[in-house]
């Protein structure tokens, strides 16, 4: 008994009602005759509409994304101490992707990234570990395109350009641990000290003597623009992009195999009419509001060889930025930028977890002002009066293991960088150039790991 009802009496109940109701969708079935079946559609359109989904019945939807987080040492030549950061030579993200096709020739895609830095790797320093205003949330990609097999593909919105990545390309993979052509990830926002002196060289970071605050001369960026990309002829295709307000480059790439040979290249050249120092264009290092819109011209590239059956591999990169207004500002000074880099290593499957890469790296850059005021009293000044920087140099050595760990999408990685630089100072008034004081040395040792989704 429950409830004053038997087991029998319960079977009896469901029996009963199993049979009326089988007998009321018979007959709404029979009502709605052929309008059955939209209305089952409709019904279903609704609930899809209330339900997270994988796209949709047009639109593909694919969720991606990855992490990058390291132990980061440093020695800034007299204090050493270790940080937890997002290594953002590749920095941790996640982003949705998708698309469709339209017709036989035509398709749609999409792109929607968000960076995610915890602790960022290349502004953090010796007082701050973590560097909120540049952790956090940033838009890396947010466009959309309609690509034509015959005639290319537009792309419009957040989106790289023809020139974006240029300098960096690597079959190798090991941009994730640390980009051979671009070295200001590796603790970047750390200041200088003078060899010596308690004091830092006036609250300068290392990052800003390159150019471009840390990017390479000649690399590009992503930012708003419309991107036109050419179909692929015998490995060769084709880019340009513009940008207000305003911007423009063109490109040329080109990837083959030749045996067990795999080749990979890229040129670009770019022009920024745009005075605005923004975080878009890094625009030019000499630009002066009392000065009107003026040319600043970049020309990069870089070209990676992989032998996939003995594992040795090679990248070389360069490139150069011209600045019309450097030596308007500080006469006599070069207004030029230029640097060249080269990793190489071998990567061969010697366990069996996944690929273990070896590799050894060399960046030089020298480039002319960079128009940072340097005072009397600053421990670098060789003058002891006023004065700005003339040029730059900033070289840099490092040795790096990453392991793949294929059954977790992940790899393993240790990477060391030995950093030097040297300053010349142009003293304001008479225009006088000379070294200033020695700088210490910096080193960094990242120990970390990526793994994707």
């Amino acid at each position: 008994m429950f409830g004053g009802v038997t087991k029998a009496g319960w079977a009896t109940i469901l029996a009963t009602g199993g049979l009326m109701l089988g007998s009321s969708i018979s007959a709404q079935a029979a009502d709605l005759g052929g309008d059955c079946c939209a209305d089952l559609e409709e019904r279903v359109a609704e609930l899809e509409a209330t339900t997270a989904r994988k796209g949709n019945r047009k639109v593909s939807l694919s969720v991606y994304g990855k992490i990058n987080q390291a132990v980061m040492f440093w020695d800034d030549g007299q204090e050493q101490n270790a940080y937890v950061v997002t290594n953002d030579a590749s920095r941790s993200r996640f982003g949705f992707k998708g698309g469709a096709k339209i017709n036989g020739d035509l398709s749609a895609s999409f792109k929607l990234e968000i960076g995610v830095r915890s602790a960022n790797s290349k502004r953090n320093n010796q007082f701050d570990a973590i560097n909120e205003d540049e952790s956090g949330f940033d838009i890396r990609h947010a466009w959309w395109n309609i690509k034509s097999k015959k005639y290319g593909t537009i792309q419009v919105g957040h989106t790289p350009t023809a020139s974006q990545e240029i300098t960096e390309i690597n079959l190798a993979g090991t941009s994730d641990v640390g980009k051979y052509s671009d070295v200001e990830d590796s603790g970047g926002g750390f200041f200088l000290r003078a060899e010596g002196a308690s004091t830092f060289a006036s609250g300068l970071q290392w990052r800003r003597l390159i150019a471009r605050t840390g990017a390479a001369p000649g690399e590009g960026d992503r930012r708003e623009a419309v991107l036109y990309e050419s179909p692929e002829f015998a490995g060769f295709s084709a880019s340009a992009a513009w940008g207000g307000d305003d911007f423009w480059d063109v490109g040329l790439r080109y990837e083959g195999e030749f045996g067990s040979i795999k080749v990979e290249a890229g040129v670009a050249y770019t022009e920024i009419t745009d005075r605005v120092d923004d975080s878009a264009t890094h625009g030019c290092p000499a630009r002066d509001a009392a000065y009107s819109d003026a040319t600043c011209s970049m020309f990069g590239g870089s070209i990676s060889i992989l032998d996939t059956k003995s594992g040795l591999y090679g990248n070389f990169g360069a490139g150069e930025m011209k600045d019309d207004l450097a030596n308007v500002v500080m006469p006599g000074v070069d207004n030029s930028y230029k640097f060249w880099a080269v990793e190489a290593g071998i990567q061969r499957k010697w366990n069996e977890l996944g690929k273990t890469t070896v590799f050894g790296q060399y960046y030089s850059y020298n480039g002319g002002g960079i128009t940072q005021s340097v005072s009397g009293s600053d421990p670098i000044n060789s003058f002891g009066g006023s004065a700005k920087i003339a040029s730059s140099d900033v070289d840099m050595w490092g040795v790096g293991v990453m392991q793949k760990i294929d059954a977790a999408d992940m790899k393993l990685y240790a990477l060391y960088r030995h950093y030097e630089f040297g300053l010349d100072l142009y003293e304001t008034g008479t225009g006088n150039i000379q070294a200033s004081n020695p700088l210490d040395d910096y080193q960094v040792l990242m120990t970390g790991a990526v793994i994707n989704f």
